[in-house]
């Protein structure tokens, strides 16, 4: 979890940027996606991701624990029921930070904050047994390579040196 900022807080003090933030994540996990100031969505970012880390568990005290945060029910059900096996085979970087621009009041940096609900393609795991079967194979390759580049090169130079003989010939 990262290190809380020193000096001013989003909203004022320390609770109200946690009330501020558990509201941001239950706005996030209802539409999916918000769109706020580039400060709050990356104060906002590691906050839901926690929360969607307790959805992927699943209990019934990891529910208990995002109720404490997030007051809506519904929200919290949706989290459990929807969101949470979407992003079951991720292992982290449930959310992503898109930034949009300058709001045109203030011109303050705006993003928008998504959850990244596409299915995850995970790289096959490869066995050690595999990776020293594999070795001696590439090895024995290596070697099949190398005699067959020396034999290219030997050719080529006998070509070039039929070549000389017969340009000094003509001469």
């Amino acid at each position: 979890m990262p290190k809380p900022n020193k000096g001013p807080r989003l909203g004022g003090g320390p609770s109200h940027e946690r009330l501020l933030l558990n509201q941001m994540a239950s706005q996030l996990f209802e539409h999916k996606r918000i769109q706020t100031t580039e400060t709050k969505a990356k104060r906002l970012q590691p906050v839901a991701e926690r929360f969607v880390t307790f959805a992927k568990r699943g209990d019934l005290h990891a529910r208990r624990r995002v109720m404490r945060s997030i007051l809506d029910k519904s929200v919290v059900h949706e989290l459990f029921t929807e969101i949470a096996p979407l992003v079951e085979n991720r292992e982290g970087g449930y959310t992503r930070i898109i930034k949009t621009g300058f709001r045109k009041g203030d011109n303050a940096p705006m993003a928008v904050i998504e959850l990244v609900l596409e299915p995850v393609n995970p790289k096959p795991k490869r066995a050690k047994k595999e990776e020293a079967a594999a070795a001696p194979v590439e090895a024995v390759e290596a070697e099949e390579v190398a005699e067959v580049a020396a034999e290219e090169v030997a050719e080529e130079a006998t070509e070039v040196a039929a070549e000389a003989t017969e340009a000094a010939d003509e001469k």
